[in-house]
């Protein structure tokens, strides 16, 4: 349901640099300790605390070392469970996204078009400025949340979730259909 429901909303970072925003366009849902993809599938550790937290929080961690994800824990208190944001449509702030997906890449900020700056969990939090200072973050009012804006938005489709090895035939991925900013293949319609 979360999953759904997020699409359309707006994501906003405010930052000493600047705000920046986007519509999320692509999510995918990750639910207990029965779903071997889930973070809580081993059970509680200090790395996966924030998903037995409260709903509405964020849930932010490094994957592989590389990028940071940024995730919307969405059950009770003592139910791990959260929706990763996989895509924003950029919104507000392009110049400074562009600036901050450029850094260290040796290419110019203007070459990242908009389409493609939060296209995938990574670049939307290198767009967004958003790594683990952000874990554990009220989403629904501080310096990171989700606002509705009331946004209309096409129809979505559910997909499996990619990007993972296991439990990866579960269609719990939703995204806007043929939306240029969404990553991966795009599916049933509902």
């Amino acid at each position: 349901e979360v999953a759904r429901e997020l699409i359309g909303k707006v994501l906003v970072h405010d930052t000493r640099a600047g705000s920046t925003a986007g519509v999320i366009v692509e999510t995918e849902a990750y639910i207990g300790e029965s779903d071997p993809a889930c973070h809580a599938a081993p059970g509680p550790t200090a790395r996966n605390a924030p998903l037995y937290g409260p709903p509405g929080i964020a849930y932010v961690y490094l994957n592989y070392g590389i990028h940071y994800l940024v995730n919307a824990v969405t059950e009770s208190e003592g139910w791990p469970a959260a929706v990763l944001i996989r895509a924003l449509a950029p919104l507000e702030g392009i110049g400074l996204m562009r600036r901050r997906r450029a850094r260290g890449t040796g290419r110019p900020a203007a070459s990242f078009d908009e389409a493609g700056l939060c296209r995938g969990p990574g670049n939307l939090t290198k767009a967004l400025g958003i790594d683990l200072r952000q874990n554990l973050k009220d989403l629904t009012a501080s310096s990171l949340r989700i606002e509705d804006r009331r946004l209309k938005i096409g129809p979505v489709e559910w997909t499996p979730r990619i990007g993972i090895t296991q439990a990866a035939d579960r269609p719990w991925r939703c995204s806007v259909v043929a939306h240029e900013a969404v990553s991966g293949k795009r599916a049933r319609r509902s």
